[in-house]
């Protein structure tokens, strides 16, 4: 081969890898343009949630953890859209959720703007799958609303004395100060640092350099996307600082839900200790399936898991 011949060769070469990433991040976009599509709004007295929604039948409500949305439940949605309507909310001061600048945060606020939702939608009652503080805010659910919970699938999330987890403790006081949203912008602005083990993807996730740039920009970019915006992220992170979880245990205690557990073990925030709490204390507790090596968001990389344990629970 001459030297033509060489670099017209390389030339080819490279226009054919540039072709190939630019097809790459055309597919990796068209996911969350595709999500995006679905999203529906319910206005209620605590601003327009956002949601999405799949499905028909039982309703079942997959809450999401911080600093997630709905997304992170998309495949899940679809595995189970078949046997439930599935809906996806986006939690006040998370995702696409729009709510007045003052709106109370806390999880108690949370739990009483998803009993509006679902009365928004008519829905008297609902299976629930749950992750992270999102796990928290369903506990908090059920037992204040017991008749409206069919049966709660709980991933990694609070329990009980480890509400906020320790290693919170920094980015709480943060959000405190008023000094966390910095931080999510770096994510934004460099997501190699989000998947970096200092980075927030590199942390709660198996392989986090399967998390698209496109679905890191989806999660994060709502948060800073305005001073509102960035104020609520902060007051979010404010309001775990107080665990509301104490003083359900009482009612956990006698709560007879159908209950299964399935949990990450390589979760350093919310240890399987955890889950093995919640099956000796909860009367309608189905058992503990551990997921070996599983990080806080495996839920969005096993979804598979979450339809297989969920049906089960379900009955169908």
């Amino acid at each position: 081969m001459d030297r033509r011949d060489f670099l017209g060769s390389c030339a080819s070469i490279a226009a054919l890898a540039a072709c190939g990433s630019a097809l790459g991040k055309q597919a990796e976009s068209a996911e969350t343009t595709a999500f995006a599509a679905l999203r529906r709004y319910a206005p209620t007295s605590f601003g327009r949630i956002a949601y999405v929604e799949r499905g028909r039948g039982p309703a079942a409500l997959f809450l999401h953890g911080l600093p997630l949305n709905g997304f992170h439940w998309r495949a899940s949605l679809e595995l189970l859209a078949p046997h439930r309507r599935c809906i996806a909310p986006d939690f006040m001061g998370m995702g696409y959720t729009d709510s007045p600048e003052p709106q109370d945060l806390s999880p108690q606020a949370q739990t009483d703007m998803l009993a509006a939702f679902l009365d928004r939608l008519g829905i008297a009652s609902a299976d629930i799958v749950a992750n992270d503080s999102g796990g928290a805010i369903a506990q908090l659910f059920a037992v204040q609303h017991p008749k409206r919970v069919r049966t709660l699938l709980l991933t990694n999330c609070d329990v009980h004395e480890n509400c906020p987890p320790p290693q919170m403790l920094n980015s709480i006081h943060a959000g405190i100060a008023g000094a966390y949203d910095p931080k999510m912008q770096k994510h934004l602005d460099d997501p190699a640092y989000a998947r970096s083990e200092k980075g927030i993807i590199g942390a709660t996730y198996m392989k986090p350099d399967q998390v698209t740039d496109a679905a890191i920009d989806y999660y994060f970019r709502p948060l800073v996307a305005s001073a509102k915006r960035r104020s609520q992220l902060n007051r979010y992170l404010a309001a775990l600082l107080a665990n509301p979880l104490l003083a359900i245990e009482p009612k956990l205690r006698r709560l007879d839900t159908p209950t299964r557990m399935v949990w990450g073990t390589g979760d350093v925030l919310f240890p399987v200790v955890w889950a093995h709490w919640l099956d000796r204390t909860l009367p309608g507790s189905r058992g503990v399936r551990r997921v070996e090596g599983g990080k806080l968001f495996w839920p969005e990389e096993r979804p598979d898991v979450i339809a297989e344990e969920a049906r089960s629970l379900w009955g169908v």
